[in-house]
């Protein structure tokens, strides 16, 4: 029997996301009219997902409407108590691994190897396609209503405020300025609400988190002169990220039309440009995302020698 040619995961990823993105649809923004706050996709013990697989399970759930934000593979299903569906469509999850591989002898006669990065992919089914699983997998519709913007001031205020970067406010334009080392952001006060402000300010954050003194996020020859538009999608990318874990609403952040047309020429060119852009997303939430955690952990040690000052 003939062996199928191997799958090409990289290639049908791009695909599956380059066709929602020509069918008007930003698969890290509009899940959350699916999903309601703070809807990352989550693995089966509730982590979440995290780079491609985010947005990939984000685009594929918003494609067939599903509402559990759980995905899990069929053994993992089984395990649970649950089965899944017959006829359930499968998404793929991926993974990166290193595998070592002889590279001969060096001039001293010394055996040497080289690490080989892959990527693999297995198969998950969204929690709407199984039954019988424990009652947290399936979402209650309470649960996903859209929240109130003011709900979430509080979070963006803890959030946004420890960073280490200067905002400036005023003027009609939202932007990262590289020589200055500022982000400058229109008053808060001409925004349709504080949440559309909160996107805003994530993306032109997310900019200045590549700085050189920061993460130093550089593109190289791959890119050349389409640099720019890679690194609006960073951008745009962690915006969604950020939107996402304070439970704000999607499509807040607008885009230009000429910008979603530099990531399709990107994205068609390049069959993990996305791949790399949700890994440099990532990055670019966990940093903003570190100091904020910081200053609560500083308010716990605190709140903790306080305690231990008092009993004495």
């Amino acid at each position: 029997m003939r062996r199928s040619a191997r799958r090409d995961i990289a290639q049908d990823i791009t695909d599956m996301i380059v066709a929602r993105i020509e069918q008007g649809v930003l698969p890290w923004r509009r899940p959350w009219r699916m999903f309601g706050a703070s809807d990352r996709p989550l693995r089966a013990k509730g982590e979440a997902y995290t780079g491609v697989n985010s947005i990939l399970l984000w685009a594929i759930g918003d494609a067939n409407g599903y509402r559990s934000r759980f995905w899990m593979t069929a053994r993992q299903a089984n395990e649970l108590g649950g089965n899944v569906r017959r006829g359930a469509r499968s998404a793929p999850s991926v993974y990166f691994n290193t595998v070592a591989r002889p590279a001969g002898p060096t001039l001293t006669g010394e055996d040497t190897t080289r690490l080989i990065r892959f990527m693999r992919a297995y198969q998950v089914y969204n929690c709407d396609e199984i039954e019988g699983l424990p009652a947290h997998y399936y979402p209650d519709p309470l649960a996903i209503a859209e929240p109130d913007p003011s709900r979430h001031q509080a979070a963006i205020d803890a959030f946004f405020d420890p960073i280490p970067i200067e905002v400036r406010q005023g003027g009609n334009r939202a932007y990262y300025s590289p020589g200055g080392d500022y982000v400058q952001m229109p008053l808060k006060a001409t925004f349709t609400s504080s949440d559309h402000h909160a996107a805003t300010l994530a993306h032109e954050m997310a900019h200045a988190s590549g700085a050189s003194h920061r993460l130093a996020r550089e593109f190289g020859k791959r890119f050349g002169d389409k640099a720019y538009a890679f690194e609006e999608i960073v951008a745009d990318l962690t915006s969604g990220i950020v939107c996402s874990e304070l439970g704000l609403p999607c499509e807040l952040h607008d885009s230009h039309a000429s910008y979603i047309a530099g990531w399709l020429a990107i994205m068609k060119s390049d069959k993990s440009a996305i791949i790399t852009a949700a890994a440099k997303a990532e990055q670019a939430y966990r940093w903003l995302a570190t100091w904020s955690q910081e200053k609560l952990s500083r308010r716990q040690e605190a709140g903790h020698d306080a305690a231990l000052h008092a009993d004495a």
